[in-house]
């Protein structure tokens, strides 16, 4: 699914082009696409139609727009959603899912979700306050977020987020890096790219359990997966296909950068050592085993009971 990068590149295409438009006409073309909205598809369109879209905000991988009802409109793109800004409707997309009409400063504009998975969904929510009164995401200052996203941490790129407390945090997992890197409850906005790619900075194999690494140690590895992104940022994203694009229909191109992920057989760009790839949590890892030594694993042997 789009990670953090791709996320905030079609934050801001919203940010840019939505925002002070107010909902004329809402169309859901599949009542898939509203799965997770209260009420269903009619409830759905009544509840944005005379709505103003007054910020866009992103906290990790999730992106809401908030409404000047209160309520914000949730966007989860799975793993191939899309939303499309237009001047005009023109023809429909294959894999058009729901549209929304706006006026505004900007004109007559169309919103279209287009998802060819049909993964992703929207929905029009309550906010809930964030417990530690910040604002809830990059994009908006109000210290709020949907109640689907209130268990979701801060992100590497949220200048709120508590370093020092992630840190210890991730130490205590009895579990290996990787995983850790991907739990959006510990820290959000990381996906499989992402990881791999940090983790390849950091000189740091996927399966080095959390809590045996040192702090500076862990401190290098989210230094590595903020750096990554924030290049990423830089390119617009990363794109395989054409499933991801921003809000004008453009990919990303920030898969010519990537140093190990999808590269496997390739040669490290640091030591030449091919790259290879092995099952992950039913997708994929890649690292290249000069610069990230798989580490050794001890087994412990119980022991035995004395026998008098």
């Amino acid at each position: 699914m789009p990670e953090l990068p791709e996320v905030e590149t079609v934050r801001d295409g919203l940010a840019r082009h939505v925002l002070g438009s107010a909902v004329e006409e809402v169309e859901v073309r599949r009542g898939s696409a509203v799965r997770r909205h209260e009420g269903g598809a009619l409830d759905f369109a009544a509840a944005l139609r005379g709505r103003t879209l007054t910020a866009a905000v992103r906290r990790g991988k999730y992106l809401w727009v908030l409404l000047d009802s209160g309520e914000a409109l949730m966007a989860h793109l799975g793993m191939s959603g899309q939303l499309l800004v237009r001047d005009t409707p023109g023809p429909d997309h294959p894999h058009l899912r729901a549209r929304l009409t706006l006026e505004g400063p900007q004109g007559s504009r169309v919103l279209d979700f287009v998802d060819q998975r049909t993964f992703g969904h929207l929905a029009v929510t309550e906010l809930l306050t964030t417990p530690d009164g910040a604002p809830g995401g990059r994009g908006s200052e109000l210290a709020a977020v949907p109640v689907p996203v209130a268990h979701i941490s801060r992100d590497l790129l949220d200048p709120h987020l508590d370093r020092t407390g992630l840190v210890a945090a991730v130490r205590r997992r009895r579990s290996d890096i990787k995983r850790v890197l991907l739990d959006q409850g510990l820290v959000s906005g990381i996906g499989n790219i992402y990881a791999d790619e940090a983790l390849w900075r950091a000189r740091t194999h996927y399966a080095r359990p959390a809590d045996a690494l040192r702090p500076a140690q862990v401190v290098t590895v989210l230094d590595a997966a903020e750096e990554v992104m924030r290049e990423a940022l830089v390119a617009g994203g990363t794109s395989f296909d054409a499933l991801y694009v921003n809000v004008n229909g453009a990919s990303g191109y920030f898969d010519r950068s990537l140093a190990v992920y999808g590269q496997a057989g390739r040669p490290c760009p640091r030591c030449g050592r091919p790259v290879v790839r092995e099952a992950f949590m039913n997708r994929s890892s890649f690292t290249c085993p000069g610069c990230q030594p798989r580490p050794r694993t001890a087994r412990r042997v119980p022991s035995r009971p004395r026998v008098p």
